[in-house]
């Protein structure tokens, strides 16, 4: 289990010669340049989690989460678009009819569609019990209205999963978005992922067919939504230890050089306490989120625990790499010309989304009772 994929080796040459170079000027932008989008699509990126046989790579959950841990390490907002696209191609993966599986899933694999995941409203965050958007029955399909904030990929999205309340609980909705009545607005100056292109969606009065809906009526809440969300948190989970993996290579750097100090940071008790936290924080997260990938491909279900703390731990272990880092690096680390206050802007960001630490924290605790039950 402790071994990393062959393939990660690749990742990293592709990662480093390509997409980290240039994550801070991404940042700075907000954007992301189309050919970066392209080249996901010639690497196999967008389709890493679809099966071959709909023209995607196919990789195990140990593979993925090693590629999203590279992704992580060079640019958060490349790996939160990857993130949201395969939560989407999941869900078609799994609930999904032959219909909508054939039209989506070979465009999903190459990047040709992009997918986009819609829950969370601008007052109620992603609290899914308590929805504002609905889809009402109507004659052949529903009438969609509603609005999702804080949308990864809104801006670039052809797709968009829709999660909105119906007479009999909580749907799932697949969206084009060149239905009439959905409209985007870009959300910018965000505190991080700032090249994740988020918008504002808006469905005002959407005529949807019946083959918009995914799955059953009133069934995503303890199934589409609970699955993706997990595929979601683990993505997350993995890009933080790319997050502290690129903090600790960039403060090992930093210590070494002396410039003008008589002696270089490195031969500092404290500066050598700080190096040795992140790389224990690194190597430990590493090995949560093996562990939950293993579950994964084996089709555990005591994998959705495991994601919960592989990604509380690695969430919180690179805010605190990426505090120390810019600590480390003293005022160059709150300048745009050290990538590692790119990293402490980011790592803080991972602590909210899909699942805050303290829901994380609630619901992790739930496992200590279990412990003493058995």
């Amino acid at each position: 289990m402790t071994e990393l994929p062959p393939d990660t080796k690749t990742f990293r040459a592709l990662i480093d010669a390509e997409i980290a170079p240039h994550a801070d000027r991404f940042d700075r932008q907000e954007h992301l340049p189309p050919h970066v989008l392209a080249r996901l699509g010639e690497w196999g990126w967008w389709g890493a989690i679809l099966p071959t046989d709909v023209g995607g790579t196919g990789m195990n959950m140990v593979t993925l989460g090693a590629l999203h841990e590279e992704v992580g390490r060079g640019c958060s907002s490349v790996r939160s678009l990857l993130t949201v696209h395969s939560m989407v191609a999941y869900a078609l993966t799994h609930w999904g009819n032959t219909h909508q599986q054939q039209r989506w899933l070979p465009q999903l694999a190459t990047g040709q569609a992009i997918g986009a995941f819609c829950l969370t409203e601008p007052e109620g965050g992603s609290d899914a019990a308590h929805l504002t958007t609905t889809a009402t029955r109507r004659t052949g399909g529903y009438t969609l209205h509603g609005r999702k904030r804080w949308i990864t990929g809104g801006r670039l999205a052809t797709l968009f999963l829709v999660f909105a309340r119906t007479e009999r609980g909580v749907t799932a909705f697949l969206v084009e978005r060149d239905t009439p009545g959905v409209t985007t607005r870009p959300v910018t100056g965000m505190l991080g992922t700032r090249a994740s292109m988020l918008a504002e969606v808006d469905f005002h009065d959407c005529h949807l067919d019946a083959d918009a809906l995914l799955g059953p009526e009133g069934f995503a809440l303890p199934t589409v939504l609970t699955g993706v969300l997990d595929i979601g948190r683990y993505s997350v989970a993995c890009g933080c230890v790319g997050i502290l993996q690129a903090c600790t290579e960039a403060s090992a750097t930093y210590a070494t050089r002396q410039g003008n100090r008589p002696h270089p940071l490195a031969d500092h008790q404290l500066v050598r306490q700080m190096l040795t936290q992140m790389v224990t924080d690194t190597k430990a997260a590493r090995l949560l989120c093996q562990e939950a990938g293993h579950l994964k491909d084996r089709n555990d279900p005591d994998t959705i625990m495991a994601t919960w703390i592989a990604k509380y731990f690695a969430s919180t272990a690179a805010t605190r790499a990426a505090t120390d880092a810019v600590q480390l690096h003293g005022a160059a680390g709150c300048s745009a010309d050290h990538p590692v206050q790119r990293y402490y802007r980011d790592a803080k960001v991972m602590e909210i989304i899909e699942g805050s630490t303290q829901i994380q924290q609630i619901h992790i605790a739930e496992e200590a009772w279990k412990w003493t039950a058995r």
